[in-house]
């Protein structure tokens, strides 16, 4: 099991490669969505579980914010986060284009048991550290996935804005901010290591 997760958030289609290369439209404010608690697991090692039987399964990797406090408008993204992770956004790609075509919840997609595997967390870095830092994802040995927070579309400040407004945030919510272009299909026997800048945060190995 992870540590405790209250709200789980996430920000959809905050890099604009991304959303091209799914032949979507660049949003222009945040497109925010939740998974519920119990799809976060461990990312440590683990032997992670995903469904067989709903079409392809596509791995997306986030930087992940952990929030330390309730939130008050005006609060800097630093007295509001203390600690970051890396996770997979796992997601039903079958599943979700035919949810989108037909104007429903994403839930079915994106909240199945598993779909929020996170590494552990390590305290929050300096405005200029991450900025200074990508984070990567590497399938099989081979990278597939690089970000850099310059990149998003909406910053974390923004982010953290927007979600504590509209939908309130407290301890223990975490906050998937978003994936970079490179994501793709997983299948059973694959592994996943998830790098921040050359620091080995976790692996998984798919069940």
């Amino acid at each position: 099991m992870c540590a405790a997760v209250n709200n789980l958030y996430c920000v959809g289609r905050n890099y604009k490669l991304h959303a091209e290369e799914l032949g979507n439209k660049v949003p222009t404010e945040p497109l925010i969505f939740l998974k519920p608690s119990h799809a976060a697991v461990r990312l440590d090692k683990e032997t992670i579980q995903l469904p067989k039987d709903s079409g392809q399964v596509h791995y997306e990797g986030e930087l992940v914010l952990r929030i330390a406090r309730d939130y008050i408008p005006g609060m800097s993204l630093e007295e509001l986060v203390d600690s970051m992770a890396l996770g997979l956004d796992f997601t039903l790609r079958d599943v979700h284009n035919d949810l989108q075509k037909k104007g429903l919840s994403w839930t079915p997609a994106k909240g199945f048991k598993n779909a929020a595997p996170l590494t552990p967390f390590i305290a929050f870095p300096s405005k200029e550290e991450l900025e200074a830092t990508d984070f990567t994802v590497r399938k099989n040995g081979e990278e597939v996935q690089r970000g850099n927070v310059k990149n998003m579309i909406f910053s974390l400040q923004t982010i953290v804005d927007f979600i504590g407004t509209r939908y309130g945030l407290g301890k223990d919510d975490v906050i998937f901010t978003g994936t970079p272009a490179g994501v793709g299909p997983t299948v059973s026997g694959d592994s996943f290591e998830l790098y921040w800048g050359d620091r080995l945060m976790g692996t998984c190995l798919i069940g």
